[in-house]
């Protein structure tokens, strides 16, 4: 023989159970496999019946100690808090866990589980079986604040002391855009502004820092103490952030102090306000020079517009010479308007230099201030008349935008703005019908700055590019151009939105229960 030849001897013993032929080396408790299934149950120790906790408001899933989740049904993170709810479930090796259907109305969640476990020495068994959890109402804690008076711990009140809505109205939009409103317990609409409330002091420090981000403001902070224990010295304070956004808007008319207008940039103190980011941006149209002036610096020198949109007329543009100048988006021309009111009763026009050159031609209709004849209570403005440098440079005209020709009706429009759910104060003192009247005076005046709102997101694509726009559903669109047959002025130049850079409404759908 070349080689030596080793017999392997097999040691077979039968189990004890069953009596059926097994390997006596590796067998555990002499049983073979199929006694071991039935006789060892390694799931013992382990949750058959559990409760899970869904608030009926939020429909958000109790995840212990005090967390609440967002889960759909039969998703992975409503598994997830299942499994975590099961106690003794980390001592063995999960290989499969999934849902088993049951009827919606029945309140019962079945979840078949697969796990492993080694039995003996060597010996690993795997075991699948079924928990049954019953689904409880529970509210929870910010559903609780949200139906309960006085539960806020801090706030966030923001005023603007203007005759209108406007930076309101861009402010929410930003504020819906970014999702800066999620973590508040309430809001209510207050005179000249908004108020924020909140369940934690930090959400209020980050709403302050969104809009110190947005919009040029100053911000003070109070604190009130609520309740101390004397035993701990724990003390309870709810704070308020008071946060003032300076007065001056998009396309309001600003007279410079003389001597600030010289430290930005020598501009000429008669101004155009044409936008508001965290500092006001100025242009000068009659030399399309451009300066801006930060927040600490108005703060430190305030001043006020010398007038604002309210104030607009509208002009007839009689001739217009481009003059070639041109920076950025505005172009310098000669422009020689009329007041629309006066076409048929005078011949007076008026001559001005205007930066809209690139938009306007000889008929169109274009807003501006009148400042020729017109008295205005301004310090910085009586500054200029009486200055021998700056007096005789005066418009007579500043034009601001151009005019299209709208119907009365509001137009049937192909896109939406989203809006914040609010609660609006009410003053008890007041008579009921003062009450009424008065609110529905606020309510026009607020519908009336909405449309102009909505006016200008159209014809300023600066401005639409910085909102989310939505579609509008082509039934519900077809059944509101039904109700507008009539034909009352042209509206064949009024600014179009494409739709490319509208957005799907997924809420509106959901709500139609598609």
């Amino acid at each position: 023989m070349t080689g030596l030849q080793e017999d392997t001897v097999t040691a077979t013993i039968l189990c004890c159970n069953c009596g059926a032929p097994i390997d006596g080396t590796t067998s555990a408790g002499a049983l073979c496999q199929d006694c071991l299934r039935l006789n060892v149950d390694v799931s013992q120790g382990i949750q058959r019946e559990g409760t899970l906790h869904c608030c009926r408001d939020c429909e958000r899933w109790l995840q212990p100690p005090n967390s609440w989740v967002v889960a759909n049904p039969e998703s992975k993170e409503l598994l997830a808090v299942c499994l975590r709810r099961l106690r003794g479930l980390s001592k063995v090796r999960i290989i499969d866990a999934s849902f088993i259907w049951t009827e919606p109305h029945s309140r019962r969640v079945k979840v078949k589980i697969t796990i492993q476990q080694e039995a003996f020495q060597g010996t690993i068994i795997q075991q699948t079986f079924e928990v049954e959890y019953v689904v409880a109402s529970q509210q929870c804690d910010d559903c609780k604040k949200s139906y309960t008076h006085n539960t806020w711990r801090a706030a966030v009140q923001v005023r603007q002391k203007v005759p209108h809505k406007r930076t309101f109205l861009y402010l929410e939009q930003l504020i819906l855009k970014n999702g800066a409103h999620k973590d508040t317990v309430n809001i209510k609409e207050a005179k000249d502004g908004l108020d924020f409330y909140f369940a934690q002091r930090n959400h209020a420090e980050k709403m302050v820092d969104f809009l110190s981000s947005v919009v040029p403001c100053k911000t003070k902070k109070s604190q009130e103490l609520i309740s101390m224990d004397i035993h701990t010295s724990t003390k309870s304070y709810k704070f308020t952030f008071s946060v003032e956004i300076i007065p001056i808007c998009k396309d309001d008319l600003v007279a410079l102090p003389i001597k600030l207008a010289r430290q930005i940039g020598n501009i000429s103190p008669l101004t155009l306000c044409y936008r508001v980011g965290t500092s006001i941006n100025l242009l000068d149209p009659t030399t399309l020079q451009t300066s801006d002036v930060p927040t600490g610096n108005y703060w430190r020198n305030p001043f006020k517009n010398l007038a604002d949109v309210t104030e607009l007329k509208e002009f007839i543009v009689m001739d217009i010479d481009l003059s070639g100048q041109s920076s950025g988006k505005f172009h310098l021309a000669e422009a020689t308007v009329a007041r629309a009111s006066d076409l048929g009763s005078n011949d007076i026009t008026y001559f001005t230099r205007t930066h809209l050159g690139g938009v306007l031609h000889v008929g169109d209709s274009v807003l501006g201030y009148h400042l020729s004849g017109t008295l205005f209570n301004n310090d910085n403005y009586e500054a200029l008349e009486a200055s021998s440098q700056y007096s005789s440079i005066l418009p007579d005209v500043v034009l601001v935008k151009k005019h299209y020709a709208r119907k009365k009706k509001p137009k049937n429009r192909a896109w939406r703005l989203k809006r914040m759910a609010r609660e609006y104060e009410a003053d008890e003192a007041s008579g009921i019908a003062q009450k009424t009247r008065r609110e529905q005076n606020d309510a026009n005046r607020l519908e009336e700055d909405y449309e102009t709102f909505l006016r200008d997101v159209e014809e300023d694509p600066e401005l639409r590019n910085t909102l989310d726009l939505y579609k509008v559903r082509k039934e519900r669109q077809a059944a509101d151009a039904m109700d507008e047959d009539e034909d009352n002025e042209s509206e064949d130049e009024v600014p179009e939105i494409n739709m490319e850079e509208l957005l799907d409404d997924f809420d509106e759908l959901n709500m139609d229960g598609e």
